[in-house]
């Protein structure tokens, strides 16, 4: 389990960005799977989340995680819903106290964000397609309709793939530079002809100071090069490998 020093120290918040270690998942998805939409045992994944969830001092069905999508959109959390219930969105709202918001990632950026003095917390999902439509500052918004100030929130950016393991095609950066040539700062060459590597942690925090914050937090793990500490989409890729697990990051307001 990994924490953000400043989020650590902010009052009545809670949060986590989870390591695959400490579950009971087994092959791919050793060990702390808490991903229901991998191939995993669902028996499997239930018992990660509940130790997850114990890890924070919460029972396990106070996590709430939505169908993600990588949409821009977000919803307001008011009370827990069944898994079959669960919206498509990429992010999570809520002023409900006890409330864990969760997102799961395999190589995407796990944003949690906390405004303390209005008691409000969101989390966010973002992969390059998310980031690039907007719900970093559909989050923002959602939090800020509830009484949070931008300038106010707090962010943690947790485990994602960094720039190192992240090579892109010829194509990919068009989107970015069409956005704002700015972007460009974000791209490096890659090892073959025409590709790049994309800084896809750089460019969320730069949405976030855009969207107001000025407090942004991010941890340097890299999910694809780290195998013993963290699930990863891309590395399962390259091998061929038929699945993968999801980690699991979550905040909450402590009720």
């Amino acid at each position: 389990m990994l924490t953000v020093a400043a989020l650590n120290e902010t009052p009545s918040v809670r949060h986590a960005f989870f390591s695959r270690n400490g579950g009971v998942s087994e092959g791919l998805f050793a060990s702390l799977n808490c991903g229901f939409g991998s191939g995993d045992d669902k028996g499997h994944v239930a018992e990660n989340r509940r130790r997850a969830m114990a890890r924070i001092d919460l029972e396990d069905g106070r996590l709430v995680t939505a169908y993600q999508v990588h949409s821009p959109d977000v919803v307001e959390v008011r009370q827990p819903w069944a898994r079959d219930e669960a919206p498509k969105a990429d992010a999570m709202v809520t002023r409900e106290p006890g409330l864990a918001l969760g997102i799961l990632t395999a190589d995407c950026v796990p944003v949690l964000l906390a405004d303390a003095e209005a008691g409000v917390v969101g989390a966010a999902h973002a992969g390059w397609k998310g980031a690039l439509t907007g719900v970093l500052e559909a989050t923002v918004s959602a939090m800020a309709a509830l009484g949070a100030q931008p300038a106010r929130i707090l962010a943690g950016i947790g485990p994602a793939i960094s720039q190192r393991s992240y090579e892109v095609g010829p194509e990919f950066p068009t989107p970015f530079l069409e956005q704002d040539p700015r972007n460009g700062d974000f791209f490096c060459p890659g090892k073959r002809e025409g590709h790049f590597h994309f800084d896809l942690k750089g460019y969320v925090a730069r949405r976030l100071g855009a969207a107001g914050l000025s407090e942004i937090h991010t941890l340097p793990c890299d999910t694809c090069a780290e195998e013993d500490r963290f699930f990863s989409y891309r590395r399962a890729c390259h091998r061929e490998e038929r699945d993968y697990g999801r980690g699991l990051s979550t905040i909450y307001l402590e009720p």
